[in-house]
């Protein structure tokens, strides 16, 4: 508890940070490996805006916005909605890990292919600490553990979600951190950009340039394909009449873990989602480390349409800002 209860402290100072002056930091705990009979998913001090369900599912609410959390699966982000309005992809049979949002560790060579168990479907503890929701996850065979908080900032309008990745081995590491998410393949894709590049050897997608942003029209594609890009702190998303957008640390080119990059969006073949994804610096961690990274989660309908627009760039701002 007393360890949750500083973790607690430390996420809200880092969230409360605004997103141009996030910076990744570093915490020395002593470390504490969580095995499968320590973890849980029960309420505690649940307050009016947390709310927990049977199942380790938690729903955290600002005004219309929701976000619900899965701790006994990863605590993965199952739904990010505006009353009705879903903005994640959702489960769907045919691609069984195509939904929701996941965090991971990168570089991706270091593990390749599937995800850690550990970090994106193993069960999470889970305890609400105050009007946090505070996530726990076991340790990984990579001397790994993932930490998730999320809270709400009323005043930004936003969901908050700080990741932690803990170093528990023995040895100095260098590690950064990768939030994925997945949205249904419709509307439009955009960021601060004038230039992308391939990414894990596979096709470029068609970016356009112009109005100050790079844009991606989702189309409809035989091939897997994705890209690496240097933003500025921002990635947006609108279908539908909803706006969806994750503000983070904006990098410097020469941040990101080797082969990794600051904004990556993957498109998976046909027509079926999206991966919008945000890493952090690559950093040192030694023995007992910590990392911590931010996103801010925000939604709201827009009337505008999805395309490239000087209008539509500046709503994000307007939102975030």
């Amino acid at each position: 508890m007393k360890f949750l209860k500083s973790l607690f402290l430390l996420t809200l100072a880092v969230g409360n940070i605004s997103a141009k002056k996030i910076k990744i930091t570093k915490c020395i705990v002593k470390p504490k490996t969580t095995t499968t009979n320590d973890v849980v998913a029960t309420p505690t001090n649940v307050v009016e805006n947390i709310q927990s369900t049977e199942d380790g599912q938690y729903t955290i609410t600002l005004g219309d916005v929701s976000m619900t959390v899965d701790a006994a699966h990863g605590g993965r982000i199952l739904s990010f909605k505006l009353g009705e309005d879903e903005a994640l992809n959702q489960y769907d049979p045919e691609n069984p890990n195509s939904y929701g949002s996941t965090f991971w560790t990168s570089p991706q060579s270091e593990w390749n292919w599937p995800p850690v168990e550990e970090y994106d479907s193993k069960p999470f503890a889970a305890e609400v600490l105050g009007d946090t929701l505070a996530l726990i996850g076991q340790k990984s065979s990579f001397g790994y553990s993932i930490r998730k908080n999320f809270t709400t900032d009323a005043k930004d309008g936003a969901i908050v979600v700080t990741y932690s990745i803990l170093n528990e081995s023995d040895e100095v590491r260098k590690v950064a951190p990768w939030e994925i998410s997945r949205v249904p393949n419709d509307g439009i894709l955009f960021f601060e950009a004038d230039a992308v590049e391939e990414a894990n050897n596979m096709n470029l997608i068609p970016f356009e340039f112009t109005h100050g942003g790079a844009w991606f029209t989702m189309d409809e594609d035989d091939d897997f394909r994705k890209i690496n890009a240097d933003g500025s702190g921002w990635v947006a998303c609108s279908a539908k009449g909803l706006l969806f957008v994750k503000k983070f640390q904006d990098l410097t080119p020469e941040e990101p873990a080797p082969a990794e990059a600051e904004v990556q969006v993957y498109a998976n073949m046909g027509k079926t989602f999206v991966e919008v994804e945000e890493q952090g610096a690559y950093t040192t961690l030694q023995p007992g480390e910590s990392l911590n990274y931010t996103v801010r989660w925000y939604l709201a309908h827009t009337d505008l349409e999805p395309v490239p627009s000087k209008e539509l760039l500046q709503e994000v701002k307007n939102l975030i800002e």
